[in-house]
C-alpha cells in the first residue's frame, strides 16, 4: 500500500491541506471538532508523518551515528546500552557501525553518516586510526562529534574517557602490593590512546617502587583484536622467555583470560606462581577459575555520558550557539578476586 498522504485526507474531508497539517500539529487556531475528525480519519487511514519533509522542515534527522571498533564486546555492547537508553528518552534512532578496527573501513562510515544527514557522530577509534583527517571533516561541517574510550588528543572535540594511566597504576600498584617483584605487561596495539595511557601507567607504577623496567616484559598485541588467543600465545611465550615473572598486569579481560587459560593448562598455579590483573570487569571474569582481578570500566555510564554531550552540542548546534567541549572522565575502581595474593602492605605515594 502506498503511504496516505497529508492531500488525501484533505480531500476526504473536504479542507485544505494547511488545515490538516495544522490540525496533526494541535495549532490554536484549529477548532477542536475539525483537530478530533482530521485524527480519527489520519488513524483509520494509518497516516505517518512524510520523515523526511519534517527532516528538511526542522533541518533534524533525529539520528545519530555511533561507530565503533567491534559490537560482540562486553565493553562495547554495554556503552551501546548506554547510548540507546539515552537517545530513546531524547526521541533518536542510533545507527550502528562495525569498524573491524579498520581505518579505511571507519573513513567510509563516517562518509556514510555525512550522507545520511545525521545529527551528530559518537566514535570509539580503530586501532589502526592515525590520521584524523575524516574526523576533523565532520567537524568542518558543524556536525558534533563525541569521541569515548579510545580517543584522539589532537582532535578538538568532546570526549568521555576514563584515567587509563592512573587505573593502570592501580592495577599495577595491587600487584606490587601483594608481593610481586618482576611484573610483564600485555599491552595492546601500538596506536590506541587507551593502550599507551595503560602502558605509561603501568611502567610509572614500577618506576616510583623502585623496579627497573624492563622493556622484554612488555607484550605487544599482534593480531589487533586483542583477542583469548593472543592472551593464550602471549601466556605461551612469557613462559619460554621469563620464568621468573611472577605477576602480569593485562590491557583487557579478554586476554587475561586466555592466559589464565593457558596457565592452568600447563599447570601453572594462580596466583601462587603468578598473579594476574586485568582491565575492564567482563561478565567471564567473574566466572573464569579462579576468577579475574581487574579495573571495573564502566561501560554502560560511558554511553550515557557520550550521548548526553553529544545531545547538549546537538541542541547548540540547533540554536546557533557556539560548541562547548568537554572532557568528562569517569571513575574506575579495582575489583579483586582469585587471580591476584592479598595484599601484604600498601605503599603510599
Amino acid at each position: 500500500m502506498k503511504p496516505v498522504t497529508l492531500k488525501e485526507i484533505a480531500d476526504q474531508l473536504n479542507i485544505s491541506v494547511t488545515t490538516v497539517s495544522k490540525a496533526l500539529k494541535d495549532y490554536p487556531d484549529i477548532s477542536k471538532k475539525t483537530k478530533a475528525l482530521v485524527k480519527e480519519l489520519a488513524q483509520t487511514l494509518n497516516y505517518k508523518p512524510n520523515a523526511f519533509a519534517v527532516n528538511l522542515r526542522t533541518k533534524e534527522s533525529k539520528t545519530i551515528g555511533l561507530i565503533i571498533p567491534e559490537i560482540v564486546h562486553h565493553f562495547f555492547s554495554s556503552v551501546i546500552k548506554g547510548i540507546v537508553a539515552q537517545a530513546e528518552k531524547k526521541g533518536y534512532l542510533v545507527i550502528i557501525l562495525q569498524s573491524n578496527e579498520s581505518y579505511e573501513l571507519e573513513k567510509k562510515q563516517i562518509q556514510l553518516l555525512l550522507r545520511q544527514r545525521v545529527d551528530g557522530i559518537l566514535i570509539s577509534l580503530a586501532n589502526g586510526t592515525a590520521d584524523y583527517n575524516h574526523l576533523t571533516d565532520v567537524l568542518a561541517q558543524d556536525k558534533p562529534l563525541v569521541m569515548f574510550d579510545k580517543i584522539a588528543k589532537l582532535v578538538k572535540c568532546s570526549k568521555v574517557i576514563i584515567d587509563d594511566r592512573k587505573a593502570a597504576y592501580v592495577a599495577t600498584q595491587h600487584l606490587i602490593d601483594t608481593g610481586c617483584k618482576r611484573i610483564a605487561h600485555f599491552r595492546g596495539a601500538l596506536l590506541p590512546q587507551n593502550s599507551i595511557d595503560r602502558f605509561l601507567g603501568y611502567k610509572k607504577a614500577l618506576l616510583d617502587n623502585n623496579m627497573p623496567y624492563d622493556p622484554s616484559l612488555v607484550y605487544i598485541c599482534q593480531c589487533g583484536d586483542q583477542s583469548f588467543e593472543e592472551g593464550k600465545m602471549n601466556a605461551r611465550q612469557l613462559l619460554k622467555d621469563h620464568k621468573d615473572v611472577d605477576g602480569i598486569f593485562i590491557n583487557t579481560d579478554m586476554v587475561a583470560i586466555g592466559a589464565i587459560t593457558e596457565f592452568n593448562e600447563q599447570g601453572v598455579k594462580i596466583p601462587e606462581d603468578i598473579s594476574i590483573v586485568g582491565f575492564s570487569n567482563w561478565f567471564m571474569s567473574s566466572v573464569i577459575s579462579p576468577s579475574l582481578t581487574t579495573i571495573d570500566q564502566p561501560g554502560y555510564e560511558m554511553g550515557k555520558a557520550a550521548f548526553k554531550q553529544l545531545y547538549k552540542e546537538m541542541q547548540q548546534v540547533k540554536n546557533k550557539e557556539p560548541i562547548v567541549y568537554k572532557d568528562i572522565v569517569l571513575k574506575t575502581e579495582l575489583v579483586k578476586r582469585q587471580s591476584s595474593k592479598e595484599v601484604l602492605h600498601k605503599t603510599i605515594h
